[in-house]
């Protein structure tokens, strides 16, 4: 039989191993590989790799800044009058949470991974490692990387330390004379941030559910549980206004931030982020900090990569400040905004990568290396008035949302194979084309490797100024499946890549296990879900092969049919069990016969899905772990020769 008009899109993972040529040019200056631009307002201060929180010294003179990236992780201590590093000191392992005790001579930070927490001595606004308070349980076995203690705050009178326990779903109360956890209370999934009342009240988000959790002095020395607010879809940052009466709370997911009233522990508004136009997804607000006089809120916008400002008395959005590449902390130093921006100044061409088969210095030209972040400084003056609105037009033009839509006007294709493949960016495979915008000295595999490839960029279009917003495959397949990848994959994909810890948890997986199977959210997932919930929602036959699988064995019902599944319910309903998902140990080729017999199958019956998902992830590569394994440039090759028994259907 004839095929209908057919559309076979082979987007490779852009970003997912290195930095592309596109990334960063001469003639775009502060250009991102997302397609948006930079023009960070006010002075900036170059820091180590993915700092995600800034704490304040009680002076106010120094802030102390987590690293959580893959280059490495620990602190920084800046000058905030010099706009200087001070101080950098590195930690086997660091994740979101620092602060100081009540007299300002102890430092707190998070362990992450180690499951401790540091504590530092504080003298002259530098740190001393003094110890660290262990979280492990006593009694074997002893592993590491099963509490990750994130945010934490002192008690106010000093005598305990409460940390929210990442990955173990609950807060410990730390007594910190003798250094030993005194008590464990339950939260929502993956608590994330912790607040104490000047009353006493503690207050703990969570990333993976829906609640924020509350505790009050019992009279006794400790807290007790008092309920839970519901604050939005997978809660994070939290701040409170100088009397403790006001929680604010960001939904990162969701584009909102939930006013709480703390004496009533009740939402009593919600402050609406997204960006104009936008859906409610896509700013990002992932920080969050109140000023001097408790008026506004400032709202750092991962995604837009600026910082809000909200009208408490109003509960209305002033306008925006442009700032770097995803910021990821605010503070307020007097009559100055601090803002911590996870990225820094972009990426760049990385031709210092060692070439398949050399050996070099991986570690600067790495993807997840090439992005330090920054420290931005910000007059007040820049977040008011005519200045603020000047800025607000600037962040429509650097994100494009100033520019004039036209109605879509869609090919007319019947069916849609689109083929995910793995940790390529288009100058590594296709920058020798003399058609597209390409880089040749970032060239990995060349057209005598990858021909098809080659061919069927020449046929069916180069996409060489494609833009999307992914470093490696974590935030890759969440891009190439939703569109987006939620703050909880942006945070955690640096320690997982790195030496921080944590499962993969990006593909439908968290801790190891399908959320769904345990009545849970996956704490990665966009709120407005991935292409499939599209389909579904739009009433559009689907399968899936090999993206978003698990083996079938994985979780605890027993009767689970052999092969692989969906990690979501309705993928899992739609996807070819005998497909594989990633695995080196399986070819390209393997996946293919899969998918054509079925492919055949469809022809003869007149019923091919209208889309189809296929992830074709050999070209990943990996160094062969045994001499009958295929090299690096035979994988491609590979692959590439798969890549042409996909059906091409009509020239367009």
């Amino acid at each position: 039989m004839r095929l209908p008009p057919l559309a076979v899109l082979i987007p490779l993972l852009f970003g997912s191993a290195h930095a592309s040529a596109q990334q960063s040019r001469p003639a775009e200056p502060g250009r991102l590989p997302t397609g948006v631009s930079l023009a960070p307002v006010g002075a900036s201060l170059g820091l180590g790799s993915m700092p995600l929180s800034i704490t304040l010294s009680p002076d106010g003179r120094r802030a102390v800044v987590v690293l959580s990236g893959w280059r490495g992780q620990g602190i920084q201590v800046v000058d905030v009058h010099r706009h200087a590093v001070v101080q950098t000191l590195l930690q086997p392992a660091a994740f979101l949470g620092a602060a100081f005790a009540p007299d300002g001579r102890t430092l707190y930070v998070s362990g992450g991974d180690r499951d401790v927490v540091y504590r530092y001595d504080w003298r002259e606004g530098l740190a001393r490692l003094r110890d660290s308070l262990d979280l492990t349980p006593e009694g074997p076995p002893r592993r590491h990387g099963v509490r990750y203690p994130a945010g934490l705050a002192p008690s106010p009178d000093g005598r305990f330390l409460y940390v929210a326990e990442n990955l173990a779903d609950s807060l410990a109360v730390v007594d910190v004379a003798s250094g030993r956890v005194v008590d464990r209370l339950a939260t929502e999934r993956y608590p994330y941030d912790v607040r104490v009342t000047p009353q006493g009240a503690v207050y703990v988000s969570a990333w993976g559910g829906h609640t924020v959790s509350v505790f009050r002095p019992n009279g006794s020395g400790r807290i007790e549980a008092v309920g839970t607010i519901p604050a939005g879809r997978h809660p994070s940052a939290l701040a409170l206004d100088r009397d403790g009466t006001r929680l604010f709370v960001a939904s990162g997911s969701t584009d909102r931030i939930a006013v709480v009233d703390t004496r009533r522990n009740e939402v009593v508004a919600q402050l609406a982020d997204p960006a104009p136009a936008g859906p409610s997804e896509g700013s990002t607000p992932d920080a969050l900090a109140v000023s001097v006089d408790g008026r506004r809120l400032f709202v750092a916008e991962a995604d837009n990569n600026a910082v809000s400002v909200f009208d408490l008395e109003g509960d209305s959005l002033l306008g925006r400040v442009p700032v770097g590449w995803y910021p990821t902390a605010v503070a307020v130093a007097g009559d100055t905004l601090l803002v911590v921006n996870g990225k820094g100044l972009g990426s760049a061409p990385n031709p210092g990568l060692p070439q398949p088969g050399q050996r070099g210095n991986r570690a600067p030209n790495y993807t997840l290396g090439q992005i330090p972040g920054t420290l931005s400084w910000i007059a007040d003056t820049e977040a008011r008035g005519a200045s603020l609105r000047g800025h607000s037009e600037t962040v429509a033009r650097l994100n494009n949302w100033d520019r004039t839509r036209t109605a879509p006007s869609y090919p007319p294709f019947e069916h849609v194979i689109y083929i995910i493949k793995e940790n390529r960016t288009y100058d590594q495979v296709l920058g020798d084309l003399p058609e597209g915008d390409g880089d040749t000295s970032l060239v990995f595999f060349p057209r005598p490797i990858s021909p098809n490839h080659h061919a069927l960029a020449e046929r069916f279009g180069t996409f060489d100024r494609f833009f999307v917003n992914a470093e490696v495959s974590a935030d890759g397949h969440n891009w190439s499946m939703g569109a987006y990848a939620s703050d909880y994959v942006e945070k955690t994909t640096p320690s997982n890549y790195g030496s921080g810890g944590r499962s993969y948890d990006y593909e439908g997986e968290n801790r190891g296990w399908i959320p769904a199977d345990q009545g849970a959210e996956d704490a990665a997932e966009p709120a407005n879900g991935y292409l499939w919930n599209l389909a579904q929602r739009a009433g559009i036959t689907f399968r899936n092969y090999g993206e978003f699988v698990a083996p079938g064995g994985m979780g605890e019902v027993e009767d689970l049919p052999p092969g692989y599944r969906g990690t979501k319910p309705y993928l899992d309903a739609h996807t070819n069990t005998d497909f594989p998902g990633f695995d080196l140990g399986i070819q390209d080729r393997t996946r293919v016969e899969v998918w054509l017999k079925e492919f055949h199958e469809y022809e003869v019956r007149g019923s091919l899905p209208a889309l189809e998902v296929m992830h074709l992830p050999s070209d990943h590569t990996s160094g062969p772990p045994g001499p009958t394994w295929p090299t690096t440039t035979s994988r491609s090759a590979a692959s590439s020769k798969r890549s042409r028994r996909a059906p091409s259907g009509p020239p367009p």
